[in-house]
């Protein structure tokens, strides 16, 4: 019998909530996320984010009554010192561009704090948002489709440099020309359309939209991914030398970690939605402290044939965002999970100066 008892209190330990009990469980996370006291502003700091939650609603029946959140962002923190670049890596799906996204307000958050320059963006009124917006641009994943085919070069730079009075409009061509050339583009280019530019031209014009505007921080959405190899250097090198002349800070969203590991300062590793490892660049790639951290590393390319790769594998499905397991969400995955990893969800920790891991490895 006492075997018997021992099977059912096993089982009853690991019962899975049901989809009820965990819609009550985030609605309540929500509520207490939303009460936590603003966090004190550092000035050294351009962009502040605590405890960043950004859910998207799960509707069903004929009132769209919402029964569920799909996980996108779980409690993301992080901050950004003037001038220097945070690598986010991560597998895809894991939230990296719903950050981005949440933090230009492009997509409203569902709780958290998000500070720039000791603003709270979310915060503040439209008209107040958009006179802050040339201050944050953004760098998206394609230049293609980021880029308006019915507008030429010239209009597609000078569009939102004449809706914010950048610089008067007697000075336009001048300003066009010369944020052109910080970019590589020529002055006949402002006639052409994006589709007689090739991928990397049409990058280098996401670039000049960007500065245009005079940002201090822009959010880089994987922007080197849908180039050749030869053309990700050359865009990575205008980027660091438009940094250093202009003092612009970034957050670099990438999962190719040799282009991160080249352009960052500091580095955050996303998985479903959290943070799970945090640190300076030295730190993480010297010692990856978390499994997930540890499991990526070991996948980067080494550019000789007789090195003999020591890659982690990662065995197990990855959980559904809408329904991950109610403990750590790696556990299912990682070839260190112990029996707390199923209960309790690690809470970070700072096992160096700037360096956090959330893993029970570290309790």
């Amino acid at each position: 019998m006492d075997s018997v008892d021992t099977v059912k209190n096993e089982v009853l330990e690991e019962r899975v909530p049901s989809r009820t009990e965990i819609f009550l469980q985030l609605e309540q996370r929500i509520k207490d996320v939303k009460a936590e006291p603003p966090i004190k502003h550092d000035p050294d700091n351009v962009l502040e984010v605590h405890n960043l939650i950004k859910y998207f609603p799960i509707k069903t029946g004929l009132f769209s009554r919402v029964t569920g959140y799909v996980r996108a962002v779980d409690g993301v923190s992080f901050n950004i010192k003037k001038g220097t670049t945070m690598g986010l890596v991560g597998e895809s799906g894991c939230g990296k561009t719903t950050v981005g996204k949440t933090i230009l307000r492009l997509t409203e958050k569902t709780a958290g704090q998000v500070y720039f320059n000791g603003i709270e963006i979310h915060d503040i009124p439209k008209g107040e948002m958009r006179k802050l917006r040339p201050k944050i641009q953004m760098i998206f994943q394609d230049p293609y489709s980021s880029l308006s085919p019915r507008l030429p070069v010239a209009e597609i730079i000078g569009e939102a440099v004449r809706e914010h009075d950048i610089v008067p409009a007697h000075e336009m061509d001048a300003y066009l020309d010369k944020i052109m050339k910080q970019c590589g583009l020529q002055p006949y280019h402002k006639d052409r359309y994006p589709h007689e530019f090739s991928g990397g031209q049409r990058q280098r014009i996401c670039i000049a939209r960007s500065i245009a505007l005079k940002p201090d921080f822009i959010i880089c959405d994987e922007p080197v991914s849908a180039l050749d190899v030869s053309i990700q250097a050359q865009i990575i090198n205008l980027m660091m030398d438009l940094q250093k002349r202009l003092g612009l800070t970034y957050l670099f969203i990438s999962h190719d970690l040799s282009v991160v590991e080249h352009i960052s300062d500091t580095i955050g590793v996303m998985y479903l939605g959290t943070m799970v490892e945090f640190g300076s660049k030295e730190q993480l790639f010297s010692n990856p402290m978390h499994p997930y951290t540890a499991a990526l590393f070991s996948a980067i390319p080494v550019p000789d044939p007789d090195v003999k790769m020591d890659r982690i594998i990662l065995e197990g499905s990855i959980p559904s965002p809408a329904n991950p397991p109610s403990g750590c969400k790696f556990h299912t995955r990682c070839p260190k999970c112990m029996g707390i990893c199923r209960q309790v969800v690690p809470v970070p920790k700072e096992i160096e100066p700037g360096h956090t891991v959330a893993c029970h490895l570290y309790d």
